[in-house]
């Protein structure tokens, strides 16, 4: 089962959105996919204590991440980087079996225009320095804003073709990898 990290806890984020249509991207595949929302960390985890002994309440989020077959990590930029929340529950995670020849693949979202490739970069460095297996095929979302419909689906078909493009590649990665 691949899980599917909503990488940001702010509430109504465009991240969310995207991550929906890219769940439903991965269950046309057929895929067994499960959604890790960042929104859903209970408050004891922020906690000071909480780096010492992980709250019983951050087990969920723990054991998703150990239970996957591939991480699929969508992010948005916050000025230049990744939002603080998602290097904290990276932080947070087992070391080193959270990410040791996991495979991981990334979608970055943006407002400017590059589509979050800096938080991307960044979190390559970070899972790579954790020995995950990095799926190459990244895809960047550019102004956000302008790319959401009313009902809050990329309208951009060409953009959700490189989306079903790169599920369909990670499900095929995680599998070999597996």
């Amino acid at each position: 089962m691949i899980t599917l990290l909503v990488g940001t806890n702010r509430p109504g984020s465009n991240t969310r959105l995207v991550a929906r249509q890219i769940e439903g991207l991965y269950s046309e595949l057929q895929q067994p996919v499960r959604v890790l929302d960042l929104a859903q960390l209970p408050a004891e985890v922020f906690t000071p204590t909480a780096y010492a002994e992980k709250p019983a309440s951050f087990a969920p989020f723990a054991d998703a991440v150990l239970a996957s077959s591939g991480l699929h990590v969508v992010t948005p930029e916050y000025n230049g980087s990744m939002p603080g929340v998602l290097k904290y529950f990276v932080d947070m995670l087992k070391f080193p079996e959270s990410f040791e020849r996991r495979p991981v693949c990334f979608t970055g979202i943006a407002a400017g225009q590059w589509g979050a490739l800096r938080a991307v970069e960044q979190l390559q460095q970070i899972f790579g320095y954790r020995n995950a297996h990095i799926y190459p095929e990244r895809v960047f979302i550019p102004g956000i804003g302008q790319m959401l419909g009313a009902d809050g689906r990329l309208m951009n078909e060409e953009l959700v073709g490189r989306l079903r493009k790169q599920a369909a590649g990670f499900a095929e990665f995680t599998r070999r990898i597996g």
